[in-house]
């Protein structure tokens, strides 16, 4: 003990000499005190020595030097070195900060009374070793070659545990590559585990392994911007949140999860199970607005990204493949789906490109309970599953039986693009027959960008509005088995360039009154005498059209109020040709006709409507996945005859010539 003694008084006068820093290691502990900011260093009773506030006990310390090294101020930096770590403190923060090491299990306690923010660095490889910090200040975690893996849990079994409610900036330092894998076992809700805030910058990579729940998860809000995250692998969900989740740049990966790819809850629904809602944040609400998405989802039912709110996409490129199949869902008693798009609430994308592919049974491209809005942007949907059906006992992930007299919780069709939300309110008897009535919400509105959607299996609908549609503009081309364009409301077509061709039922098919005022439609039924352009006239709704230029494969509803004349061909259109449809003498569309479906044909143009068969068209702008042309020269060809088509009266397919 004299010597150690002995050794301080050395170290002091040691430090009143020079402009140094004094070092002192407790264990796999070095605090770096600066000696312009050492001041007086209290010696008490032979026992404890106090550097800057930071108090040690003697018999702790390993060793005390003094030398050059520079001190940054308000920095921890933790190295990891196989089965050990060593932290480096700051003499600064010394006083606030209590680190434990165990191996290369690294804890570290902030006090109460932190008052400034401070900066963890953490670097190196350990195949067993984590790093857990608690406290109640904002912080900084910097992850600057780190390849970390919990073999062991000693706290959560987390590779990085921030049990800090505040917010925390990850910073994935560029130009390195990090891996986070944690435990096989423990109590951790993910790999990389925040409480608080996660804000990930810089533009390094982070490569995420997730063993027993999430692979990234946050209590509060996510936001990402120019950093790599890249999941391989996660038994929940790739990341999850709470409150909010804001992309603004950078590239996401996520494959090989069994949950959603990513999801965002509601404020509070992770502890208590109840919405508790957050004055100054969003809950449940995702954001992007640029970067890169890439997420491949196998897991049954799983969702590719899911906001418990709205979703908004301005930006960015974003891939989303699902490939499982349905479930049954034993609480609410229902089917449930995967989907690669999802919103409890509404969607609003006004920019960006997004690809998404479902191939599991039931699966569906995008899909939100409240009113899906496009405004910009390019959208490309395609499912190929089948009917998925279950009703608590038995599961067909193919059904091919009749779905009419089938309780409607008991599948589910793998569509393109659903919104809205139909509700059955009652049934009564109104003179004598049966009536179901509904209440209706949400709804889709479609003014710009570009859509383009496919769908092989069995109901497997297009673009389906629970509720109503209006489409204001853009681009829409829809292929699909059932109804290509579909609304259990009213459907208002003002403008827009429209291709809907369905194999199995109606090209355009609305429950409400369907009003046709402009754009550019191309539609086909089935062939089996299925509409072209329907509407519920069973229950006295109606087709109107009073504007746009119209090719109709197959017939217009019966009843309907055509205020524009439409035509028919007098003569059996051609197969897989090219016609030429004018508007007062100038070339309004040209189209190439379909390889199957009904014998009729009815076109219209707001003036003189004419047509011509087996044409060439060369130049121009392609529309319709080059099914349609505008502005391209026009030769050859014969002249058809038309005559003006009546849609007839009653219910069922309408008229001919």
């Amino acid at each position: 003990m004299k010597k150690l003694i002995l050794f301080v008084f050395a170290i002091m006068t040691t430090l009143m000499s020079a402009a140094q820093t004094l070092k002192v290691q407790v264990g796999n502990v070095t605090y770096l005190f600066p000696a312009a900011q050492t001041g007086e260093m209290p010696y008490a009773d032979g026992t404890t020595l106090t550097v800057m506030g930071k108090t040690f006990q003697l018999n702790d310390i390993t060793q005390m030097t003094v030398d050059n090294t520079e001190v940054t101020g308000s920095t921890i930096k933790v190295a990891y070195n196989g089965t050990d770590a060593y932290v480096t403190v700051d003499g600064n923060i010394a006083k606030y900060v209590n680190p434990t090491v165990s191996g290369a299990h690294v804890a570290i306690e902030q006090s109460a009374d932190l008052a400034e923010e401070i900066t963890y660095t953490l670097s190196g490889t350990s195949t067993d070793g984590e790093f857990y910090m608690s406290g109640s200040y904002k912080a900084t975690v910097e992850l600057n070659g780190l390849n970390l893996t919990n073999a062991n849990p000693v706290n959560s079994g987390a590779a990085v545990h921030i049990q800090n409610g505040k917010r925390i900036k990850v910073k994935v330092v560029t130009g390195t590559t990090n891996q986070l894998t944690d435990a096989a076992s423990g109590s951790q809700k993910g790999c990389l585990y925040i409480k608080g805030h996660a804000e990930f910058a810089q533009k390094g990579t982070l490569n995420v392994v997730g063993n027993v729940k999430h692979a990234i998860k946050a209590g509060e809000y996510v936001t990402l911007k120019n950093a790599t995250l890249n999941v391989t692998s996660a038994l929940g969900d790739g990341i999850s949140c709470n409150q909010f989740f804001l992309m603004e740049s950078g590239t996401i990966n996520i494959s090989g999860t069994e949950d959603d790819g990513i999801q965002c809850d509601l404020e509070g629904t992770e502890s208590t199970g109840e919405i508790t809602g957050h004055e100054d944040e969003d809950s449940g609400n995702i954001y992007i607005s640029g970067g890169t998405i890439n997420i491949t989802c196998p897991a049954i039912a799983a969702k590719g990204i899911k906001a418990a709110g709205d979703i908004f996409i301005s930006g960015g490129d974003i891939t989303v493949n699902t490939s499982g199949k349905g479930e049954w869902d034993t609480t609410d008693l229902e089917t449930n789906a995967a989907c690669g798009i999802s919103s409890d609430a509404n969607i609003n994308i006004s920019g960006g490109t997004i690809n998404v592919t479902s191939t599991g049974s039931g699966g569906k491209g995008m899909k939100c309970d409240g009113v899906l809005t496009v405004t910009d942007g390019s959208i490309t949907v395609k499912t190929t599953g089948g009917l998925y059906y279950h009703n608590g006992t038995t599961e067909n992930t193919n059904y091919t039986g009749n779905t009419d007299n089938v309780n409607s919780d008991y599948y589910s069709s793998p569509k393109g693009i659903k919104a809205g939300v139909k509700t059955e309110t009652g049934t009564s008897y109104v003179n004598g027959r049966l009536v179901t009535t509904y209440s209706y919400s949400g709804g889709i509105d479609i003014s710009g960008g570009t859509i383009n959607v496919s769908t092989s299996g069995r109901n497997g609908e297009g673009i389906e509005s629970k509720s109503y549609m209006n489409i204001n503009g853009g681009h829409i081309i829809v292929n699909s088995y059932d109804d290509g364009i579909n609304s259990a409301q009213d459907m208002t077509i003002n403008d827009g360039f429209i291709f809907a061709h369905a194999s199995n039922n109606d090209g355009i098919d609305t429950n409400g009154n369907c009003y046709i005022k402009g754009g550019v439609i191309y539609a086909k039924g089935a062939s089996n005498g299925e509409m072209a352009i329907d509407a519920n006239s069973e229950e006295q709704k109606k087709l109107y059209v009073t504007g746009g230029t119209i090719v109709a494969i197959g017939s217009l509803e019966r009843g309907a109020s055509l205020s524009q004349t439409c035509y028919s061909s007098k003569t059996t259109w051609a197969k897989n040709t090219w016609y030429a449809l004018y508007n007062n003498g100038n070339l309004a569309l040209a189209f190439k006709t379909p390889a199957n479906g009904s014998s009729t044909m009815v076109v219209s143009t707001s003036g003189t409507t004419t047509l011509k068969s087996g044409v060439t068209v060369t130049g121009g702008t392609e529309y319709f996945a080059g099914m349609g042309n505008i502005g391209g020269t026009v030769t050859g060809g014969s002249n058809v005859q038309l005559s003006t088509y009546t849609s007839g009266g009653g219910f069922g397919p309408g008229g001919g010539f």
